[in-house]
């Protein structure tokens, strides 16, 4: 099976949080995707401190899908530099990491 991995990225309302949602889905670069509760970002850009308040996603995804996942994000993302980071999933369910792995394959036929 191929490395599942957790992917975070903010955007700056809810509606441009489902727009990447929606496109990421539907491109099948990613199996599932939380969109959090705003919070404030603190954060230093272009030598100065800036405050902003962001939508965070929790996206699960493949190693093999990542490069799609970051190709759609920026297509859809409204920032010049957006977050993207990428993190290993060491464990979990496995029948729940071998859903993603279905679902972020181009030729997925779902059976959830």
């Amino acid at each position: 099976m191929d490395e599942i991995l957790l992917v975070l990225t903010n955007l700056p309302n809810r509606e441009s949080a489902q727009r990447v949602a929606n496109a990421l889905i539907e491109s099948r670069a990613a199996a599932c995707i939380n969109i959090l509760a705003e919070c404030t970002s603190v954060y230093r850009w272009q030598e100065k401190t800036e405050t902003a308040s962001e939508v965070p996603l929790l996206i699960k995804t493949t190693r093999a899908a990542y490069p799609q996942l970051e190709a759609v994000i920026h297509a859809h993302h409204p920032y010049e530099l957006p977050e993207i980071i990428a993190v290993s999933v060491n464990a979990g369910l496995p029948d729940y990491l071998q859903w993603i792995a279905r679902e972020t394959s181009p030729t997925s036929t779902s059976l959830l």
